[in-house]
């Protein structure tokens, strides 16, 4: 038995490539004859209508001398009646589309070892599992679609399937690699921000204002740089259609999310870049002339949060600057548009997909 992987190119590549020891060793125990699994990049790309494309899956499985059961590992976030939509099997094609983010951002390979498996049991049905073979999980359950002789999908039915999406979309964006693309905003930032240790009216402000109200200006200007991020690089979709709301807007979630871990990141680092800076520069002797009491180490961060509020706002100014900073790729909509069809496109595909099928045949 043979069973092929073909996954999204990026996250979903590399958690396929994470599990897979895990996962050959699963199947071996669910099915008794020996199963060589096969690993494929490929996007899945999208009709017009937003439907899957499944023929370059097909294309690929005939390459591959045909296996058994072809599983797709995507980062497309599906919905089916409002609610995340898991996986999905198409018995015609021999084909199971597993959706990455509907399986969340916290113990996702075994989810996605468990999907994986479970998909290929019901296209492929075993002699009886071993007893210690784990399938399914508790917070999703298979449905049949009516008319259609083996079309199953597995949807999420716990109330937390949509929050859960959102932050599998926001690991899919991948926050720690987006920060490197705001280096331009971490110099305008860090720039800015150390004016905080030179300028003694900042030490002032600073001693004189509650906590609390230092919070909030360090969560306005927080906001203030993800509202700009967003604004500056058009990174907000709206749907073209009125049945894709719900979709887009977890894309819009998932892209706040993702700008609101990146830039909290970078307040964290200027807190503690210009609090070790202020603490070499300033003396608390001269200090407490200014402030007119002893300072402490709570008086340094109170500068240095208030300096790199102040410093997160030129950054994010700062970016809008920088031809070189571009944060689009970073969502879910735009990558979507990427592997979308458009009608030619669609045409094309269709004839090169034949040519590969006559090739193969012959």
């Amino acid at each position: 038995m043979s069973i092929l992987l073909i996954s999204d190119p990026g996250l979903p590549t590399r958690r396929a490539q994470a599990v897979r020891d895990d996962l050959q060793g699963l199947l071996d125990a669910t099915f008794r004859e020996p199963v060589r699994l096969l690993l494929h990049t490929s996007m899945l790309r999208l009709r017009p209508d937003d439907s899957l494309d499944l023929g370059d899956a097909v294309a690929l499985a005939e390459q591959y001398e045909g296996p058994d059961v072809v599983l797709l590992l995507t980062e497309i976030p599906r919905l089916i009646d409002g609610r995340p939509l898991i996986a999905e099997i198409f018995p015609a094609e021999r084909v199971a589309v597993v959706s990455c983010p509907t399986l969340g951002a916290f113990r996702n390979r075994s989810r996605i070892i468990d999907a994986l498996v479970d998909c290929a049991r019901r296209m492929h049905p075993p002699p009886e599992p071993r007893p210690s073979v784990r399938v399914g999980t508790r917070w999703s359950h298979w449905i049949e679609a009516e008319g259609e002789d083996g079309h199953a999908m597995l949807r999420a039915r716990a109330w937390l399937a949509g929050p859960r999406t959102v932050l599998g979309m926001i690991a899919g964006n991948e926050p720690i690699r987006t920060a490197p693309r705001l280096s331009s905003a971490m110099a305008a930032a860090a720039a800015t921000g150390a004016f905080g240790i030179f300028y003694s009216s900042i030490w002032a402000m600073s001693t004189y204002l509650s906590t609390p109200r230092l919070l909030g200006i360090g969560a306005l200007a927080i906001m203030a740089m993800v509202t700009w991020l967003i604004v500056s690089n058009g990174l907000w979709d709206r749907p073209r259609r009125s049945n894709l709301a719900r979709v887009v807007l977890l894309y819009n979630l998932s892209t706040v999310g993702t700008l609101l871990l990146c830039v909290l990141a970078l307040y964290a680092a200027l807190v503690a870049l210009i609090l070790a800076g202020g603490t070499i520069v300033i003396a608390p002797d001269y200090m407490a002339t200014v402030i007119g009491d002893a300072p402490s180490w709570s008086t340094y961060l109170d500068i240095a949060w208030l300096s790199a509020a102040m410093g997160v706002v030129a950054g994010g100014l700062g970016s809008s600057f920088d031809s070189g900073t571009d944060l689009r790729s970073l969502t879910h909509g735009q990558r979507e548009r990427q592997r979308r069809y458009t009608e030619e496109d669609g045409d094309s595909a269709a004839e090169s997909r034949g040519a590969v099928a006559d090739d193969a045949g012959s």
